[in-house]
């Protein structure tokens, strides 16, 4: 399952939540059919979204979803993310890559230098980032073209320049 956001607090009277989109654009996440929620359980259970709009100027979406017509009703899927199978995401194309896949790939520098691994990427309002851990440290390398000079998913690898002493 690739997650595409994270249902946050109720929003008004109706049942309606704020959702925290991943997605580019944010409202993108509403075009994804087959969505499914991660169960307490840590199973994932199906999930439809009626209708949506973006709420402010940041990544947040209000949603009504089936079935919830109360703030109470509303709080069950409160702080869960929203994921779909990878299947349903459209292929990438030449030289652009999903975050997920470069979750475990090794880091090395533009000299060979191994850095680590990438453990889980963060967005920033600059710029997403890559934490990667190795050598008993973990770096905070930005995605931008600068830094992430390339990548290979069959050899899970990714090329970085980056000081490897930083």
């Amino acid at each position: 399952m690739i997650v595409l956001g994270r249902f946050g607090a109720a929003f008004g009277v109706k049942g309606w939540l704020k959702v925290e989109s991943f997605t580019d654009p944010p409202e993108g996440i509403l075009k994804y059919t087959g969505l499914s929620v991660a169960s307490r359980d840590a199973t994932w259970e199906p999930v439809k979204i009626l209708q949506g709009r973006r709420h402010g100027n940041g990544r947040t979406l209000v949603v009504a979803v089936e079935g919830l017509s109360s703030p109470e009703a509303a709080q069950y899927y409160g702080t869960r993310e929203i994921a779909v199978p990878r299947s349903a995401l459209p292929a990438t194309r030449p030289g652009e890559v999903y975050w997920e896949d470069l979750v475990g790939c090794t880091a090395v520098t533009l000299e060979g230098v191994e850095l680590g691994v990438v453990r889980h990427l963060l967005e920033f309002p600059a710029n997403p980032v890559m934490a990667v851990s190795g050598d008993g440290r973990e770096r905070w390398i930005p995605l931008v073209p600068q830094h992430l000079k390339s990548f290979d998913l069959e050899a899970k690898r990714v090329t970085v320049d980056w000081d490897p002493e930083f």
